[in-house]
């Protein structure tokens, strides 16, 4: 059963809603992901190596998940371990490097979500993607400035 929000229906945006549709988007990922023997974390840091201009060291790669997933930066390490025990990643002196099929997993990840993807997103506005970037990118900043007031 498909389902369709109306604007006349639909709640307001909040907290709630917000999380909703994070693990709904998520829960596709994590579904594509677990064929492939992934997880989402996995996938996040492999993702950060895969995209990167220039290798990326241990401790780099930590410090950009730990920014993604808000993630305590020991299991981002273990996932790191994980990557390299699984030969995604590979040690090249102080740097980390996807290797081929590192790579690979990722391109199969993308091509898999691209058409799922596509039809959750098909058929909303411009002007409502634009509308709710906005929104998301003001609850991104506050949010982080309270996690960092939080944690200092």
């Amino acid at each position: 059963m498909t389902s369709t929000a109306s604007t006349a229906t639909a709640p307001a945006a909040d907290a709630r809603t917000l999380g909703l549709a994070h693990y709904a988007a998520r829960g596709i990922l994590e579904h594509v992901l677990a064929r492939h023997g992934a997880t989402f974390q996995q996938q996040i840091t492999l993702r950060a190596a895969v995209t990167a201009d220039t290798p990326r060291t241990a401790d780099e790669l930590v410090a950009q998940v730990r920014g993604y997933l808000k993630a305590d930066p020991a299991g981002i390490r273990v996932t790191l371990d994980e990557l390299l025990a699984e030969k995604l990643l590979v040690e090249d002196g102080a740097h980390l490097r996807p290797t081929d099929a590192g790579r690979e997993l990722i391109a199969a990840v993308v091509a898999e979500t691209a058409p799922l993807t596509a039809r959750v997103w098909a058929g909303i506005p411009a002007e409502d993607l634009a509308a709710a970037g906005r929104v998301l990118a003001l609850v991104t900043e506050r949010a982080e400035a309270e996690l960092a007031a939080l944690t200092a």
